[in-house]
């Protein structure tokens, strides 16, 4: 299956640069990407909380970054800001070239996410459709527990709490200095992650939407709703929740109760 992923932007960076520039820009190290794979990166700001999740694709002349059109001012603004003196060219080519997502197929000239996922990025060949309702491979990116960050959660998380720090899936904590790397790192090397993200299921689901714990001592929400899909008559979504909490009995800042999934 095929969708026109037209909820996400394209931004190109391209240049002699543009390979050092995202190195210190984005969490993962961007000299390990592989030309048929895509690259998940989080790009923070100086206190560790992420602005915007980026798929970043190798091209012919630099860098692919794909991320939610939401936050393209916001994401394209600020690499803008720290070019200075860098021989770096940064266009936004949302409106030229087309994103699809790809499911449980192999379609040649596309970058991998993962065994089941993929994208391919321009004009898509004669004989392939593409489905225009994106249900289908939110769920996809859900039960694939690929996180996401939209305009109504950026800045509040840290990349341990959407587990893009497991296996280095998202964060490099060997490939040096970007924004928010201190706190990252920091984090990582106590072992202290207090909140991690997990699949849960519910009914009238929102992005956005905050996690109620009773027992929790917290004085913010237990956590926060970061992706939703329809699945039959329930809503599937990807969740922030304070990990001594997990198995506690949790509802939605609406006072709809959720049941967290556990993956066999």
């Amino acid at each position: 299956m095929k969708f026109t992923l037209n909820d996400r932007s394209l931004i190109r960076v391209s240049g002699t640069d543009a390979k050092s520039f995202l190195q210190g820009q984005l969490s993962n190290d961007i000299d390990a990407i592989k030309s048929s794979q895509i690259q998940i990166n989080a790009y923070c700001q100086h206190q560790g909380k992420i602005i915007a999740v980026i798929w970043v694709l190798k091209s012919s002349d630099g860098y692919l970054l794909s991320l939610p059109l939401d936050l393209l001012d916001i994401v394209k603004n600020r690499l803008e800001m720290f070019v200075m003196m860098s021989e770096v060219v940064i266009t936004n080519e949302t409106d030229n070239t087309k994103q699809y997502g790809v499911i449980g197929q192999k379609l040649s000239g596309s970058y991998r996410i993962n065994d089941d996922q993929s994208i391919f990025i321009g004009v898509l060949p004669n004989s392939e459709i593409a489905k225009t309702g994106l249900n289908d491979w939110e769920l996809s990116c859900i039960e694939n527990g690929i996180s996401e960050v939209y305009l109504s959660t950026t800045e509040k998380f840290i990349p341990q709490m959407l587990n893009l720090d497991i296996d280095e899936i998202g964060v490099s904590f060997s490939k040096g200095c970007y924004p928010g790397q201190e706190v990252v790192a920091r984090l990582h090397y106590l072992g202290k992650a207090k909140r991690r993200m997990f699949k849960f299921k519910g009914t009238n689901l929102s992005v956005g939407d905050e996690l109620i714990v009773d027992g929790s001592s917290s004085i913010r929400a237990s956590g926060v709703v970061n992706r939703v899909a329809l699945s039959g008559d329930e809503y599937l979504c990807l969740a922030t929740l304070e990990n001594a909490h997990k198995d506690d009995k949790i509802r939605l800042n609406n006072g709809t109760k959720i049941v967290r999934i556990v993956d066999e």
